[in-house]
């Protein structure tokens, strides 16, 4: 072994990081350690902030740095359309789309009769809560087209049948099986504007 401990040690810690391989693990650690010690203190220093600082949204569950995440704290989005997303990543991809100008609900999940995640395992009741209070015109369901998707889905459209709300999914044009965050832009873009109503 021609490496010493601390670089194994390195690249193992990257290494679980999702989408970094080993061989990638590696190319990061040497790529750090060619760079100037306080660029590498910097990358340290604000990973180290950011996870001190990030929370998540009291309302719809957005990373934020206060009570709100910016999403919510923009008072130029319509407030009375909420698209319900699983994951934050989700969010992430719908939004460099430019297409969707209301606001969101992140589940931190979905269904997964297998891995034994029921409803109560998301952040349902605050959804239900938000539309208890009024002002929800519309919920668009965003999530995955996949069999967890789809039964998470379908709960969320027996859920939120409620009179005077139209509750709609996003259309199918992402293939079957994909993860949003994964879809290029066009067609995450028709796939919010030929969304089709599920109840009511």
């Amino acid at each position: 072994m021609f490496l010493p401990k601390l670089f194994t040690d390195a690249a193992l810690t990257l290494g679980t990081l999702p989408g970094i391989g080993p061989k990638a693990a590696e190319r990061l650690v040497f790529y750090i350690l060619d760079q100037p010690e306080e660029e590498v203190r910097k990358l340290a220093e604000v990973l180290v902030k950011a996870k001190d600082a990030i929370r998540f949204c009291r309302r719809c569950g957005n990373f934020a740095e206060a009570d709100l995440c910016e999403v919510c704290q923009d008072t130029s989005r319509d407030a009375g359309t909420v698209c319900v997303v699983e994951e934050i990543r989700d969010l992430a991809a719908i939004e460099k789309t430019g297409a969707f100008h209301g606001l969101y609900h992140v589940l931190h999940g979905h269904i997964d009769p297998i891995g034994r995640i029921g409803p109560a395992e998301l952040q349902l009741d605050h959804l239900v809560e938000r539309m208890v209070q009024g002002n929800v015109r519309e919920v668009i369901i965003a999530t995955n087209p996949n069999f967890n998707g789809d039964i998470t889905a379908m709960y969320l459209a027996k859920l939120l049948g409620t009179p005077g709300i139209r509750t709609t999914r996003i259309a199918t044009g992402i293939p079957k099986g994909s993860d949003l965050e994964f879809a290029d832009v066009f067609t995450l873009t028709q796939a919010l504007e030929k969304r089709t109503d599920v109840s009511g």
